[in-house]
């Protein structure tokens, strides 16, 4: 009897050791594929959707490595997430980030991540608080997804920021490159290659990408307003474009709106001034009470201990 459980017991060793060997070799057999897999192959999907995914794989390894969970993701986000999905395309382009992510597989990363660390979080927090800790390690994961989210979010205005403190300039240098007698290409590519490493150019640089791809200097200006859809950048676009539409020199219309934006600068200045008093209002007047209470509290402390002693 005692030897049939023991024969027993060895068979199930011996069929774990294999169950987990074969486990490692298949892992290590699809890391191996996935690292040096090359393009995916033209099936029945749309041609465009399969060079972007070929793309995506080439610039971004999280995406390689996790692709069928991250497509897997992006199609419950479709339907779930439907109306925040603009918004975070639109945080997409305004943050410089490669233009073959679609909003629902960049949340789909972002999900996943929160997946990967939730092990951690719940034991830690099983560690910390006992049973009752799963929820909240399924609290943080949802948060950590919130704040990578606000992460995006801030980096899109960051680089939107800089884009439009370096128009005024770019502009500037544009017009006086045409009105030398440079073609609007040429003074074009000139400015891109004088504010190479920044976001503006790389704004730019899509821009005349566009132009020499075919485009119309129309549709290549429109794709950057909608690619930014910032009130500030529309209006001096649109501006462009009706330009362009009626005939208007490009050189006059750069200058005025390169003045227009160091007029909405100074205004904006003079706007945070103004705002600053008011709210350097309260942390005033605390400072002013505490101040009052160091003056005043020895003086009132001792009328106080000497009318009780009395």
């Amino acid at each position: 009897m005692e030897f049939g459980q023991f024969q027993h017991s060895q068979m199930l060793l011996l069929l774990a050791c294999v169950m987990w060997g074969l486990a490692g070799f298949l892992l290590t057999r699809w890391f191996w594929q996935v690292i040096r897999t090359e393009d995916l192959q033209q099936g029945a999907e749309w041609r465009y959707d399969v060079s972007r995914i070929n793309e995506l794989r080439r610039q971004d390894r999280f995406f390689r490595l996790f692709q069928p969970l991250i497509q897997l993701l992006a199609r419950f986000n479709r339907a779930a997430f439907r109306d925040a999905l603009p918004e975070i395309q639109r945080h997409i382009n305004c943050a410089g980030l490669p233009r073959f992510w679609l909003a629902e597989e960049y949340l789909a990363k972002l999900q996943l991540i929160a997946m990967i660390l939730l092990p951690v979080y719940i034991y830690v927090a099983v560690r910390a608080v006992g049973s009752g800790g799963i929820l909240i390690a399924v609290v943080f994961a949802g948060l950590t997804v919130f704040l990578l989210r606000l992460r995006l979010a801030d980096r899109a205005g960051r680089r939107l920021h800089a884009i439009k403190r370096r128009l005024p300039f770019l502009l500037d240098l544009l017009t006086l490159l045409m009105e030398a007698g440079s073609t609007f290409l040429n003074a074009l590519a000139q400015a891109v290659e004088e504010y190479r490493g920044h976001p503006i150019a790389e704004e730019f640089g899509r821009v005349l990408a566009d132009i020499r791809m075919g485009k119309t200097r129309y549709e290549a200006f429109s794709a950057m307003r909608d690619r930014l859809a910032d009130d500030e950048i529309t209006s001096i676009i649109g501006s462009v474009l009706q330009g362009e539409t009626l005939g208007t020199p490009l050189a006059s219309i750069f200058r005025t709106q390169a003045d227009v934006l160091r007029i909405k600068r100074s205004q904006r200045a003079e706007m945070i001034a103004g705002e600053a008093g008011v709210n350097m209002l309260l942390p005033g007047i605390l400072v002013m009470a505490a101040a009052v209470l160091i003056l005043v509290g020895p003086f009132l402390m001792n009328y106080l201990y000497f009318g009780i002693s009395m």
